[in-house]
């Protein structure tokens, strides 16, 4: 069973029902459906249109539940038949489907966690984990936007700045390697940015540009994480980067700066340094200034202490910390690092040990482990 294949064609059959006039909440429960009928049916008698055979059986679906329902039932004369395999448009509906979930009746937190379920194809609790919040709270939030959007007529779309927030969601999340969403959020992105003149729009594409640039050296071969500071270099796809930085350079000249925009300046100070010892931490600072004047995001004054700690020292950086709330994730981790720069091994030790035991990310948690593994053999010698 090709489950990435399963996973890709769900945004265009969801959006195929919807235009046909299924409400959201029911459309997508009759992809489900139809999902756990491929998954029963193919193996043994795979389709020769996969996308056709689940907008039909998906379209089946919402017509029984349609039925089974009395309030509803006056929909009915409105369905004349059953949508052919070959009927399927070769339109991808994805990027629609994004617009429709940012619907103005949602909140912009609501919105995105729906989409991220309904399009992006992220459980739960991956969406929990990405917003901070319990897993239970986050299905009451995922509900109650199905709730509201299935009474609701979708002839008002969401702006762009929440389909950004989730396709950078998205891709964050295809980033990590729990699912691999990045190159769908790369395209959906360079879709966008084809139809929309927008600053931010190129600003976002150049920052998974230059990160997804460097992915191939994030990993060693037995699949632990390796530090930025410690990648091979030679292995970043410099096409990508120099494609980033153009993108980026274009959109900052709008002077029309946008949080994307200083993140992948960021980015591109990162690409541009040859060796990590001659990164530019004291401009990387500098847009860290910035990008938290525009976010005022902890998670952004948190990595401005690490790079404080390489531009002005590990004691501004801890300084810097010292303001921060401790229970922020990574806190504990960026700690570890500052002490250990400032020569506090067996604090910085300590840390390690405590920031794995919070790590949510397997390869994350395995990486502090050895880190403080690491500390503890040096301090023994």
């Amino acid at each position: 069973m090709n489950e990435v294949l399963l996973r890709s064609l769900t945004p265009s059959v969801l959006g195929i029902l919807v235009r046909r006039g299924a409400d959201f909440a029911a459309a997508e429960d009759a992809v489900q459906d139809a999902l756990v009928e491929a998954v029963r049916v193919w193996p043994a008698d795979p389709p020769r249109d996969a996308k056709g055979w689940l907008v039909t059986v998906a379209w089946r679906k919402f017509l029984d539940a349609t039925r089974a329902d009395a309030a509803r039932r006056r929909r009915e004369d409105l369905v004349d038949e059953e949508p052919a395999p070959t009927a399927a448009p070769a339109l991808d509906d994805s990027l629609q489907l994004y617009f429709l979930c940012a619907h103005p009746s949602l909140t912009p937190s609501s919105a995105v966690a729906l989409t991220l379920r309904a399009v992006g194809g992220l459980t739960t609790r991956q969406i929990a984990q990405a917003y901070l919040v319990p897993e239970a709270t986050m299905a009451q939030r995922i509900s109650r936007a199905k709730r509201t959007v299935s009474r609701v007529r979708f002839d008002q779309p969401g702006d762009v700045a929440t389909v950004l927030r989730v396709l950078y969601l998205v891709f964050n999340e295809g980033y990590s390697g729990d699912v691999d969403l990045v190159a769908e959020a790369i395209r959906l992105t360079r879709q966008l940015a084809a139809t929309i003149d927008h600053p931010e729009v190129a600003g976002l594409l150049a920052l998974m540009l230059l990160h997804h640039a460097r992915r191939a050296a994030r990993t060693a071969p037995d699949g632990s994480l390796v530090p930025l500071a410690e990648q091979d270099r030679g292995r970043w796809d410099t096409g990508s980067i120099a494609e980033g930085v153009v993108i980026l350079q274009r959109a900052l000249a709008r002077d029309r700066l946008g949080e994307y925009q200083a993140q992948a300046a960021i980015a591109a100070l990162h690409a541009d340094a040859p060796a990590a010892e001659e990164t530019d931490w004291v401009q990387i600072v500098e847009w860290y200034d910035e990008l938290a004047r525009l976010t005022d995001s902890p998670v952004v004054r948190l990595n401005r202490a690490v790079a404080v700690g390489e531009a002005d020292g590990p004691r501004a950086g801890l300084a810097a910390l010292a303001a921060l709330d401790d229970s922020l994730p990574r806190h504990t981790a960026v700690a570890a690092y500052l002490h250990e720069r400032d020569g506090d091994l067996a604090t910085a030790a300590r840390l390690y040990a405590e920031a794995a035991h919070k790590a949510h990310d397997l390869a994350e948690r395995d990486h502090l482990t050895r880190q403080a593994a690491r500390l503890n053999a040096r301090g023994c010698r």
